[in-house]
């Protein structure tokens, strides 16, 4: 983009803007003369980005009948002009002046208006963005029984002010970027400045602004081009939708990055314990959460363990399944003319299709395809012997426990390594499931997150450390922030 300056011809000026955004349909000009005086001027803008009542009541009105221009104004005084106009006309909160092309274009693309007067050379930028976006509703993919409703929209502004509202500390600090050649993404880093580790800091900061890319459409291109490991299957920032959790984060002495145009923030640095949690577990007492948190890595092991186990005892380790349950199994595989691990993938690609089309079908039809769609797909494949009815129970219970991951993220990863423990379930039974358990467990334990290892606090094992992990003690106990972030100030409360 142009690194030239403005002239003082309001014509040359316009013409400029014109050549770089006049090509769009949305490309609007309104020339006017400032009241009471002979200066020729025009408000430069796109039109859908500014907010026409802000446009019309305190912009063009204002600069159409101002009634009170000091004589001075109407000899060529073009530096009184412009600050009169921005001290006495204007009621609008944000004016700039700037004089380079590249930024004028790059402040009009955000929404903001443009004001050109004859014989300045610079232009007055004013803060008329404004467009139409969608309410604050209650978060889509985490929802709580018992907690605030409130979930991130598309706005940028509207995000960082619902964090606001819940941390109202003049540490909190915002820092802006724009990322991306072409789209100009804004980007908000928060942190808590006494609190967060400036190691951290830096180093977030650091990966921000390596990327090198045309466009950001949603926060899921910074989480891939700033994570420490893009070939492992587990997610190394916690992405969520939830305001309170973000500022619980912030407290914590982690980092959040929010995307303008995307309801979902970024935190960083995660742990796997951190997956594991629920917004929910803080706000009921202590007991019921720690049950409901067991519960949860209870349901972990089903989704990730149930059909593999059932393969390897199928097809090797027959001798540990009690006798009445084998001939319960072998009665109900008669007829069955496929080993378990096809009758197994055909029953979890099913389910996974299943799934996948109630997603991106319309909620009330998608939830019937996936309820009407398993009973009825489970059913007849019993009936026409290409599945056991042990088979449809397995399948059925893995997949009611992968629901119970309160990150979808962390519900993908164990998805997709449940086939891979079903493949070798099938070549080397048991030995095969605790081959890929420990190879699982090194890739887990040699995974970070921005520095901090992935699989703390579970190792190295100090039980200062365990107060909020698979049970949560009351809050009492809980007066200092986790070590694991290295925060400045380690004191809770």
């Amino acid at each position: 983009m142009s690194q030239d300056l403005f002239a003082s011809g309001l014509q040359d000026n316009v013409k400029i803007m014109k050549d770089i955004l006049g090509g769009s349909m949305d490309f609007m000009v309104r020339s006017l003369t400032i009241s009471r005086t002979s200066w020729k001027a025009a408000v430069v803008y796109i039109d859908g980005l500014v907010d026409k009542n802000v446009m019309n009541e305190q912009v063009i009105k204002p600069l159409l009948q101002e009634q009170s221009m000091m004589p001075i104004l109407t000899a060529e005084d073009p530096e009184q002009l412009v600050q009169h106009i921005s001290d006495s006309i204007l009621s609008i909160s944000s004016v700039q002046a700037v004089r380079h092309v590249n930024e004028c274009t790059s402040q009009v693309l955000q929404g903001n208006a443009a004001l050109f007067i004859e014989g300045i050379a610079g232009v007055i930028i004013l803060g008329t963005a404004g467009w139409e976006g969608r309410s604050i509703d209650e978060p889509f993919s985490e929802a709580v029984v018992r907690g605030p409703r409130e979930g991130f929209v598309e706005n940028l502004r509207l995000n960082i002010s619902l964090i606001r509202r819940r941390i109202k500390d003049p540490k909190l600090t915002i820092l802006n970027y724009k990322i991306g050649r072409r789209s100009q993404t804004d980007i908000a880093l928060l942190y808590i400045n006494d609190i967060t580790n400036p190691d951290l800091i830096e180093e977030v900061k650091s990966r921000i602004e390596q990327i090198d890319i045309d466009e950001i459409p949603e926060s899921g291109f910074i989480e891939q081009l700033i994570e420490d490991n893009f070939l492992s299957p587990f997610p190394q920032v916690q992405n969520t939708e939830r305001p309170d959790r973000v500022a619980s984060s912030l407290m914590e002495g982690r980092i959040a990055l929010i995307i303008d145009g995307t309801p979902i923030a970024l935190i960083v640095p995660v742990t796997f314990a951190m997956l594991m949690t629920s917004s929910e577990d803080y706000y009921e007492r202590w007991l019921p959460s720690s049950l409901i948190r067991l519960l949860r890595y209870g349901a972990a092991f089903i989704a990730l363990f149930l059909p593999a186990l059932y393969i390897a005892l199928i097809s090797y380790n027959h001798g540990l399944i009690p006798t009445k349950l084998v001939l319960s199994i072998a009665a109900g595989r008669e007829g069955v003319p496929f080993p378990s691990l096809i009758e197994a993938l055909i029953m979890e690609v099913t389910l996974e299709i299943l799934r996948e089309a109630g997603l991106r079908l319309p909620k009330p039809i998608g939830q019937a395809v996936g309820i009407v769609g398993g009973l009825v797909i489970g059913e007849a494949a019993v009936q026409a012997a290409i599945v056991s009815p042990i088979m449809v129970i397995v399948v059925a219970l893995t997949a009611i426990s992968s629901f119970a991951f309160p990150q979808y993220a962390a519900g993908l990863a164990i998805r997709m390594l449940r086939f891979a423990l079903m493949i070798a379930a099938s070549v080397l039974g048991l030995y095969g499931i605790i081959l890929m358990f420990l190879f699982i467990t090194a890739h887990l334990m040699k995974l970070q997150s921005f520095g901090v290892d992935y699989m703390k606090p579970f190792v190295p094992i100090r039980l200062s450390n365990w107060k909020d992990l698979i049970i949560r003690l009351p809050l009492q106990t809980m007066k200092r922030r986790p070590e694991m972030v290295k925060p400045m100030d380690r004191s809770r409360k």
